[in-house]
């Protein structure tokens, strides 16, 4: 780096914050976002999807997404009309393209626990509904 072009250097720890409900149906808990650490270009929350519980179709525009299951089952649903289909177990590392219609549900009796990452400084951010897809799940 030139001397002009030096940034000040940033790092910090941040505390789980409170539980809320994602535009995409599942309860996350609040993480690394650009509010919580100033992040830039990535945020990353855990998701803890109860017994039964899906997501409703959805993509994120421009934006990729990667997860790491903890415990539970992640059933993945994704494609123009959602005919792919993945089950992520405990230690599985899942990944969405950006723009990839998808669903994640838990058909499993116990609660699916993940850690999931964003290329956006906000998860929330990019979400493009898409009701027409859901009742293909």
């Amino acid at each position: 780096m030139s001397g002009g072009d030096r940034s000040e250097p940033s790092a910090r720890v941040v505390h789980p914050g409170a539980t809320y409900q994602g535009r995409q149906g599942i309860p996350y808990v609040a993480g690394l976002t650009a509010a919580s650490a100033g992040t830039r270009a990535i945020c990353m929350t855990v998701a803890a999807i109860p017994p039964g519980a899906r997501t409703q179709a959805h993509l994120h525009e421009n934006i990729e997404t990667a997860v790491y299951v903890i415990e539970g089952e992640a059933d993945m649903y994704w494609g123009h009309e959602l005919e792919h289909h993945e089950v992520g177990r405990p230690g599985d590392y899942m990944y969405v393209g950006a723009d990839t219609p998808h669903v994640v549900l838990n058909r499993s009796s116990l609660r699916c626990l993940a850690v999931v990452a964003h290329s956006a400084p906000d998860d929330q951010q990019g979400i493009v509904m898409l009701p027409e897809l859901d009742a293909r799940v």
